[in-house]
């Protein structure tokens, strides 16, 4: 389709289409026009029918309306324009929490024209620069609580040449720089398959995937899952737990319930206390988490039942039947369990409350296709372990990287997971087919952590890998060989994990330690990690 991008890069690196997987649009609401902005659809379209004054954003802070977030929305969109020279398929980061500025920043990104590029509010200098670099990044918006981290990542990124920030006060803020604008803009004509959001994942090597994602892609998601399996309403009151950053976060808080115009709530910090208490003191009655805090909520059952509560969506890792037992029989309420992969955009395989089965993640959603296949591709019977392949309208494009034929096959996605398929068509996760850590819902790339305890000068070697955890399924757990002179003891122990916490997001820190004399290693000298599993 013609591209409104002046700025084609990301047209540019998408993998050669042989490469790409089969894009499947089987229902009606599928069909998309040739030009399409996402921005159009979930929020300008509910002021032009009426609905501006629909609750829309929340925070501890402060309420909008629709139209309270489009005209900011707007306003931003000029000043990226006209101040910080965007031109349409520009790469804006935009490093911050969960917060009503950070959704209006993302509208109006998409609006110019450019290409969202939202991170973890967690992530360091260190892990922002690769982010910076694969992506070319030009524009940066960032709360003013973390731009020290992005200050120091585009030291090094001479690329990054704007960076503005929110959520202040002062003359040199965002804030200050809308104020010269009025709230009104036209939104660029984008193509339907023009990109509006990069979203990067790691990979088992640690190094930074970037995923595209187009403007049909952010409307197909909200076409298939939402209306299939949650069917919330416009009256509903959205909460959860991931970041905006994470494409679960995004889909869940900001994606779906604008595109049925009702309202979420955004909290900065999203553990279980402030989770439940944002449940109760706004109303919410649709929750999206991990299983890791349902497993802790499920002890504030009797205080749940009190609240309007009535849907609630794990995803982020599988879902232990106990702990589905332990939240129904908490609050009342059957789990809403998904898979998604930052490849897909969302969520491609669930199951209703009404047909959820313990310990079955769910059947294929309408508009994906899905399957259990073996390493050469082919389809695997009912009852066999193998390779989970999905395709549907949504799929994987990285951006310029050789990963993407291990991704692709034949057309199908594989998303490293290992499933199997019952007579009936549900699917039961086993586990990941991969050396990624998944730990309470967050991917934790192993070598990432090695890296960053092979900083610390008491460190000889090390190696990390996953082991399972009853509350969190996975901790991150690492084997080191001190250099000599350095005691083997519960201090040292202490003092490399709050090193890493310093070093790389405090996320993938090393919850266990077990000191070593020597790794074990092949004669040629490879990492045996089997044996570490063993040990």
């Amino acid at each position: 389709m013609p591209t409104a991008h002046i700025d084609t890069f990301a047209r540019d690196h998408l993998p050669p289409v042989e490469q790409q997987p089969d894009f499947l649009f089987t229902l009606p609401e599928l069909q998309f026009p040739e030009q399409l902005n996402c921005a159009t659809e979930l929020l300008d379209r509910h002021v032009r029918e009426g609905h501006g004054d629909r609750a829309c954003v929340r925070g501890p802070r402060e309420q909008w309306t629709y139209r309270d977030l489009w005209e900011r929305a707007n306003r931003i969109a000029h000043v990226l324009v006209q101040d910080m020279g965007l031109v349409p398929g520009n790469r804006v980061l935009l490093h911050a929490p969960n917060t009503p500025m950070m959704v209006a920043c993302w509208f109006g990104i998409v609006k110019a024209g450019g290409i969202v590029v939202a991170t973890m509010p967690l992530l360091r200098a260190k892990e922002l620069k690769p982010i910076l670099e694969i992506g070319q990044i030009s524009h940066a918006l960032c709360d003013a609580s973390l731009v020290e981290e992005v200050q120091g990542a585009a030291q090094a990124v001479p690329g990054l040449r704007e960076i503005r920030c929110f959520n202040a006060a002062g003359s040199e803020t965002l804030e200050a720089a809308m104020q010269a604008y009025a709230p009104l803009f036209d939104n660029v004509d984008t193509a339907a398959d023009d990109t509006c959001l990069i979203g990067f994942t790691s990979g088992t090597t640690g190094i930074p995937k970037a995923t595209m994602h187009f403007h049909r892609d952010v409307m197909a998601i909200c076409a298939c899952w939402p209306r299939s399996v949650l069917r919330a309403t416009a009256d509903d009151v959205f909460i959860g737990s991931p970041p905006l950053g994470f494409t679960f976060g995004l889909g869940g808080l900001v994606l779906f319930p604008m595109s049925i115009g009702a309202s979420t709530v955004l909290l900065e910090k999203a553990g279980p206390p402030q989770l439940l208490d944002g449940i109760r003191d706004f109303g919410a009655t649709v929750v999206f988490t991990a299983p890791t805090s349902y497993r802790t909520l499920a002890a504030r059952g009797e205080e749940l039942r009190a609240t309007r509560l009535r849907k609630c969506v794990s995803a982020g890792e599988a879902l232990p039947a106990s702990t589905r037992t332990l939240w129904r029989e908490a609050t009342g309420i059957e789990l809403i369990d998904g898979i998604g992969a930052t490849e897909m955009l969302h969520i491609f395989i669930s199951a209703d409350e009404q047909s959820a089965r313990a310990g079955a993640t769910g059947k294929v959603v309408p508009g994906y296709e899905a399957c259990v296949v073996d390493d050469d591709g082919r389809p695997l019977p009912p009852g066999t372990v193998g390779k989970l392949a999905v395709r549907g309208p949504t799929g994987c494009r990285y951006l310029n990287d050789a990963r993407q034929q291990a991704y692709v096959k034949n057309g199908w996605n594989l998303t490293g997971d290992a499933y199997l398929m019952d007579e009936d068509g549900y699917f039961i996760y086993q586990s990941r087919t991969d050396d990624m850590i998944i730990s309470a819902g967050y991917n934790i790339a192993a070598p990432e952590v090695e890296e960053g305890l092979m900083l610390h000068p008491a460190v000889l070697e090390c190696a990390v890998i996953g082991v399972p955890d009853a509350e969190r399924g996975q901790i991150v757990k690492a084997f080191v060989v001190l250099r000599p002179g350095h005691t083997e003891d519960a201090a040292m122990v202490k003092t490399l994990q709050d090193f890493v916490k310093k070093t790389i997001a405090p996320y993938k820190y090393p919850r266990a330690i077990e000191f070593f004399e020597k790794l074990p290693r092949t004669q040629s000298g490879k990492l045996q990690r089997f044996r570490l599993r063993e040990s």
